[in-house]
Formats: structure tokens, sequence, C-alpha cells
């Protein structure tokens, strides 16, 4: 990516979008209907995902914000990562 944009949304100002019919622009079919191999093939030909192909992301979960314990949460979720990198690799 050439080009950095960040916007943050408070959970009420989602809600709100939720609310006035303002939805994902994610095409949820097409990303449900996608193979192993397609995300595989689509992942290696992304510049962005260098270095991420060896990870297995059979164990990932989606988290999203619903509480005011959201920033202790994420932490717990980078010192597990750190912890999982500290593991010899076999």
């Amino acid at each position: 990516m050439s080009e950095e944009h960040i916007v943050r949304y408070s959970l009420e100002e989602i809600r709100a979008k939720w609310a006035r019919g303002e939805k994902s622009k994610t095409d949820w079919g097409r990303v449900e209907a996608m193979t192993d191999e397609d995300i595989d093939r689509a992942t290696r030909d992304d510049p962005d995902w260098a270095g991420f192909d060896d990870i297995d992301w059979s164990k990932a979960t989606v988290v999203f914000p619903t509480s005011k314990d959201y920033q202790t949460h994420m932490e717990a979720i980078q010192r597990h990562h750190l912890h999982e990198q500290k593991k010899p690799q076999g």
C-alpha cells in the first residue's frame, strides 16, 4: 500500500452506522466462497503478506472490541503471540 488512510470509530459510532443501514463494503459471499488454495495464492502474490506465509492461521480467532477492557484484551493477545514466537520451531 502506497498510501495509508486510517479511520477510527467508537463502538457507538459503528452501531449508529449499522442503525442507518450502513454496512461493510466487503463482499462476504465472495470471501466465504474462497478455497484455501485461493487464499494461499492471493496472499503469496501480495507483497504486504511477505513473511507471513509460514504462520498457522487455523488457530486464529476474530476479536471485536465489545467492552472497555478491549485494550487489556489486545495486550493479552500480543503477549500470547510473543510467547508463541519464542517456542522452538519444529
